[in-house]
């Protein structure tokens, strides 16, 4: 077998919900083998976090180039990177284009309101990433941080706010998760079109983990699709199943993980 092998450069979390966890369930619920480099040890329940020790970046460095001298990698998801010296480092990697795609989920701020970007590193994040990815992922918080502006809560907005990312990535992807409505709405500007992806909002109090589990799915899913819309479409679908499924999960006291294994168990 010669299955797509999936990178995750991420930080952990024990409670298994989002981070590397939750990047590997889901590129193996998809289909693909998958790797990992960490870049933080996290201390966080489903409750919130609770602190986090950032690795060295020269071991972050290390981590990468050991596995990329032995192993294929045909995705890449990028998740927290915690500081600009490790955005920097896993920059200089992607100047050697490692992976065929590479996928930034920008994570900056916890469920729980715990900051996981350090806000001098956001200029770097933006400057010096973006450009070097093939799609990021921002949720409505993290589209405003980026920006330098407010966040917005409506679809005009969100359509004003992905004009200005485009300037800065390649591909958007803009999660309307935060909005309000009965639907839920993304906006996807890649390969010079723009593309209005929906589906219904769930209900549920365990969405721990979606960002994570949502980017993860479409680096899995990309290497086995024609192109970036087919590859969104199916990893939404996914997390949609997994978000209704999530309450068959009894895990924690508080915001549980969705349900990655939803086809299995």
């Amino acid at each position: 077998m010669k299955p797509p092998v999936a990178l995750t450069i991420a930080g952990t979390d024990p409670s298994g919900g989002a981070g590397t966890s939750a990047d590997l369930k889901t590129f193996g619920a998809l289909g693909a083998f998958g790797t990992s480099v960490i870049t933080a040890v996290v201390a966080q329940n489903t409750q919130g976090v609770a602190g986090f020790e950032q690795l060295a970046p020269d071991f972050v460095r290390l981590q990468l180039e050991n596995l990329l001298a032995d192993v294929r990698v045909d995705a890449l998801k990028i998740g927290m990177l915690g500081d600009a010296a490790t955005i920097r480092v896993v920059a200089e990697v992607l100047r050697g284009r490692p992976a065929r795609y590479v996928v930034l989920d920008p994570v900056m701020v916890a469920k729980s309101g715990h900051r996981l970007l350090a806000p001098e590193a956001v200029a770097a994040l933006r400057d010096e990433l973006l450009p070097l990815v093939d799609l990021v992922t921002p949720n409505l918080p993290e589209a405003a941080d980026l920006l330098g502006q407010k966040e917005v809560d409506d679809e005009a907005g969100m359509a004003a706010q992905l004009a200005s990312l485009a300037h800065l990535a390649p591909g958007v992807l803009l999660k309307g998760g935060h909005a309000d409505g009965e639907e839920s709405v993304d906006l996807l500007a890649i390969d010079g079109a723009t593309h209005r992806l929906t589906a219904p909002r769930v209900t549920t109090k365990n969405t721990h983990g979606t960002g994570c589990t949502l980017s993860a799915a479409i680096a899995a899913l990309r290497p086995q699709r024609a192109d970036w819309v087919a590859a969104v479409t199916d990893a939404k679908a996914y997390l949609s199943e997994a978000l209704r499924r999530a309450d068959e999960l009894e895990i924690g006291h508080g915001h549980g993980p969705v349900h990655h294994y939803h086809a299995w168990w």
